[in-house]
């Protein structure tokens, strides 16, 4: 394992399980001080392993939807650590899985706050410091959804994520900032601690996802999912100085479907 990241500050959102986990577990290996942000009070687990290992980790409970929640995550994590270096947005999610007309305008503005608004959020509360140290890098998780089938508000929210992941790019070169994205597609994860969607799925709505499923593996010239992992390795490249003449890229890592 090699050492990337060694005495970097890295704020690592939706942590508590997934993909954010996932980045979180192999951004320790590599010597990251790390602040792990989540709604779910399980990111005070996640701290707790990590820390037996001998990784400087500190736990956020945060509703990072919220400007509030993003900008006091930043602000504790500049307390612990005095500065931040890397910030990978990982919140965000589909909810339902469905086709537009059957979406409730209460649904359509949730996916977009859920997938959109905490990577908003946090690079405004996050960039400021970076400037004021002429440096740092972010890395946006958005999503192959942008085209795809069942998920409209959900991919609206993701072509939002790429936009301003580009924006930002342009806006902040000349402080050494990097700002880039990648796009997973399907991925294996264990079942979810706290589903996204809770509500019982009838005949109906499996269907739905299937079909979902279905699109998303056909449209993999690999006709598979990803592993949590091979999403990691991707993030935390982008987030290293292995990429360091990249930014206002967003990285498709979805088996060779585009997006």
């Amino acid at each position: 394992m090699s050492a990337r990241f060694t005495d970097k500050v890295m704020v690592i959102t939706g942590a508590a399980q997934g993909i954010g986990r996932r980045v979180a577990e192999r951004a320790a290996a590599e010597g990251a001080r790390l602040v792990l942000a989540d709604l779910a009070d399980y990111v005070h687990e996640l701290a707790a392993e990590l820390q037996q290992r001998g990784t400087q980790a500190l736990a956020v409970q945060a509703d990072l939807e919220t400007w509030e929640g993003a900008e006091t995550l930043m602000a504790q994590a500049r307390a612990r650590f005095g500065r931040i270096d890397i910030l990978v947005n990982n919140v965000g999610g589909t909810i339902w899985a469905q086709p537009y007309e059957h979406y409730t305008p209460e649904q359509i503005q949730k996916e977009i706050q859920r997938s959109l608004f905490p990577t908003l959020w946090c690079c405004r509360a996050v960039l400021p410091g970076m400037v004021e140290q002429r440096g740092g890098a972010i890395v946006n998780v958005s999503s192959v959804a942008t085209r795809g089938l069942m998920r409209v508000p959900y991919g609206a929210a993701k072509g939002g994520v790429n936009a301003m992941t580009a924006n930002l790019a342009f806006e902040y070169a000349e402080y050494g900032i990097r700002v880039n994205a990648t796009a997973p597609g399907g991925t294996e994860a264990p079942p979810r601690l706290t589903p996204r969607n809770s509500e019982a799925q009838g005949e109906r709505e499996q269907q739905w996802y299937q079909t979902l499923v279905d699109q998303t593996r056909n449209t993999s010239l690999m006709h598979r999912y990803g592993t949590l992992d091979e999403q990691a390795a991707a993030i935390l490249f982008l987030a290293s100085d292995d990429a360091s003449y990249i930014t206002g890229t967003v990285l498709p890592v979805a088996g060779g479907d585009l997006g």
